[in-house]
């Protein structure tokens, strides 16, 4: 009788092997890009033939757009909750301009560049991303529209300051992914003091509730 004992392989429902790709993929594209979410890259992640993967996912197009829409989604969820915790939303949103810095957002911001990037050229991640940027936009606009309601903000167009401020972090965001020179305290706080002009809040207000500011 061998003395050797055979591991026997668990068979997981089929909505949680699903989810566990596309959490193995999600992975795999904040550390390493899109181009490196393969069928073949994820079976090693997950130490699984490559069959399985393609069970789930025929075409790898599809695997990549589900781990961007998965990446992304966790990190708007992170940002701006649609069931926010306690609080205004002045302190709602120094707290999601605060959450724009670091490592964690820096690897999302990269995944962005690189997702936009590659939709030019693959049609089902297209279609995601631009989702994925009408979530951002409605979350976001959704904020400062509390604000308007609550007496917090003054805004002609909460959608169009969304937008600038969402435009700020993108700069700022693609900024961080050239160089390693710190930026000016005026150009890394420019998401505050855009937010701060355009809705009607006095210098420092968020930069204040924020922890960064003086």
């Amino acid at each position: 009788m061998s003395s050797s004992v055979q591991r026997k392989r668990v068979r997981k429902d089929p909505a949680a092997r699903r989810a566990e790709i596309v959490a193995a993929a999600a992975a795999v594209a904040l550390v390493e890009g899109l181009e490196c979410v393969t069928l073949r890259r994820i079976a090693e992640e997950l130490d699984v033939r490559p069959g399985l993967i393609s069970h789930y996912f025929p075409s790898a197009e599809d695997l990549v757009a589900e781990a961007f829409a998965a990446a992304a989604t966790a990190e708007i969820d992170a940002l701006i909750p649609e069931r926010r915790e306690e609080g205004t939303p002045t302190e709602h949103l120094a707290r999601f301009l605060a959450r724009t810095t670091g490592e964690a957002y820096d690897a999302v911001s990269r995944l962005w560049i690189n997702a936009r990037h590659l939709s030019r050229y693959r049609e089902v991640l297209r279609k995601r991303v631009a989702r994925q940027e009408t979530v951002w936009r409605a979350r976001l606009e959704g904020l400062v529209r509390e604000g308007v309601e609550a007496g917090e903000f003054r805004t002609g167009d909460p959608l169009v300051t969304a937008l600038q401020i969402l435009v700020v972090l993108d700069g700022l965001g693609a900024d961080a992914n050239i160089g390693d020179e710190d930026l000016p305290e005026a150009v890394a706080r420019m998401a505050f003091i855009t937010a701060e002009r355009e809705l009607s809040l006095e210098p420092g207000t968020l930069t204040r509730l924020a922890g960064t500011g003086p």
